[in-house]
């Protein structure tokens, strides 16, 4: 079910009103538990026993690790709890690009192995829920939390259907405290809610899917080289794209939640104004990245013990996060790439001073330039994820600088939007870098806020088309 649905509209409105009449607690509690398991189950209903098997296995595993003492005991309840989720993600997930890394590595053993055809379906979401997961049962291990004392609470926790499926990631920490007392969405978070959603979709719909989406797919789709502006053009479609589609199903998470009195994460602060690698992923993201801070990177050592293990920390959790995407070398490389960046960042930081970015206002404009272009080199890799996503790749960056060209095919019509949209999205997130947009909207005239809401929802109108799925479904 997607948030950009006629669908969904009709089944938040009913949910809404059904949620507005029960006056218990635990009924409404269990209203959204099994709303949320008919939201998953839309996709494809048997996948809902994934959800029940790891909602199970991480109660209990939490509960036993808590109960005891023994460190070896404690230790075998967790592996239980990884081997169960990460041994699913790994399964549904990598079980096919495991079998043909395999298959290339015994054709280059002159060993010729073909391998059984892989008809197994990719449960959506799988990657969020598993990391969210198993955030608690290490949580409790690394006793940061205590084990949730009602089913019910840690089965919403697990299901809760607005970030389900693409985020944010929550902690229990920050969502099970919310299950505890009565939750009712006041009129003016009601509001806020519904405009968040609107914004949300507005951002997938609008701006990602009609006004970017055409000239990535047509660049990085075209069969053969492309022409050096169109390249460039075509990664800097496909930036903004990425950006509207996943900060825009997260807005409209949020908002959801919020219209049912829950309070989810951000998962980005203006991403595209980040001077600095480390900055922009302390904005995009945010959920995924802490959880790569506190679980892999402080864990292997991070910044604290020694250059060696820096630089391995640094290294192993930048690949983990692009292997975390999908299952090709592509996402791989993209997360090498970005290990590499944040390893020269760090270089220059410690030969020049920690406030090399921001000397002067030359120094912050320049280095937030080119911040954005070593991140448009890095999402060739990131866009071009998939069986020939290295050819496609490289054939794309070549032509980015100019090594190999062709012909320009760009629609004039398409430049225009691209450029326009970038400039807004980069003066807009430079504009809301220290600031918070529920600040900034609060200081509109009500008939500002009105127009603008209008308006949004007009060009939802205008814009209704196929209903594309949100990019991050796939991860």
């Amino acid at each position: 079910m997607l948030f950009n649905s006629l669908t969904f509209v009709v089944y938040f409105a009913l949910l809404l009103a059904l949620y507005a009449v029960l006056s218990s607690w635990t009924a409404r509690k269990r209203l959204l538990l099994i709303a949320s398991y008919l939201f998953y189950g839309a996709w494809n209903p048997p996948f809902v026993l994934l959800l029940w098997l790891s909602t199970v296995v991480d109660w209990f595993a939490a509960q036993k690790i808590h109960a005891t003492a023994h460190e070896g005991k404690r230790r075998l309840w967790l592996a239980a709890s990884c081997a169960t989720n990460l041994g699913m993600l790994g399964f549904f997930k990598y079980g096919q690009f495991a079998m043909e890394t395999f298959q290339d590595l015994a054709a280059s053993a002159g060993v010729a192995w073909e391998p059984p055809p892989w008809d197994i379906v990719l449960p959506v979401g799988i990657s969020f829920y598993t990391f969210q997961t198993l955030s608690y049962t290490l949580d409790v291990y690394f006793r940061r939390a205590t084990p949730c004392k009602s089913g019910l609470d840690f089965a919403l926790y697990v299901t809760f259907f607005p970030q389900l499926v693409a985020g944010p990631i929550v902690r229990a920490t920050d969502f099970l405290p919310q299950c505890e007392t009565p939750r009712r969405a006041s009129l003016q978070q009601l509001l806020w809610g519904l405009f968040l959603l609107t914004v949300g979709v507005f951002q997938k719909v609008v701006l990602a899917d009609v006004l970017l989406a055409p000239t990535a797919n047509q660049v990085f789709g075209a069969p053969g080289p492309v022409a050096t502006a169109d390249a460039w053009l075509g990664a800097m479609a496909f930036s903004g794209q990425i950006f509207c589609d996943f900060a825009g199903y997260s807005t409209a998470a949020i908002g959801v939640a919020l219209c049912f009195g829950f309070h989810l994460p951000d998962n980005f602060r203006a991403p595209l104004a980040a001077v600095g690698l480390r900055h922009f992923w302390r904005c995009w993201h945010i959920s995924l990245s802490t959880w790569l801070r506190d679980y892999l990177y402080i864990p292997l050592g991070g910044s604290k013990s020694g250059r060696r293990r820096f630089i391995i920390a640094t290294m192993a959790t930048m690949l983990l996060g692009g292997l975390w995407h999908g299952p090709a070398w592509s996402f791989v490389m993209w997360g090498f790439l970005h290990g590499l960046l944040l390893l020269g960042e760090r270089q220059l930081s410690r030969a020049f001073g920690h406030q090399t970015w921001v000397k002067s206002t030359g120094a912050r404009l320049g280095f937030w330039l080119l911040t954005y272009v070593l991140l448009l080199i890095t999402w060739v890799f990131f866009r071009a994820g998939s069986a020939d996503g290295f050819e496609t790749a490289m054939r794309t960056l070549l032509a980015m600088f100019g090594v190999i060209d062709a012909p320009a095919v760009l629609a004039t019509v398409r430049i225009v939007e691209v450029l326009a949209v970038t400039a807004c999205l980069m003066l807009a997130h430079r504009y809301m870098r220290n600031r918070r947009l529920d600040a900034v909207v609060s200081n509109l005239p009500q008939p500002v806020i009105g127009v603008v809401w209008g308006a949004m929802l007009f060009s939802l109108i205008l814009a209704q088309g196929e209903g594309n799925a949100f990019i991050y479904f796939q991860f």
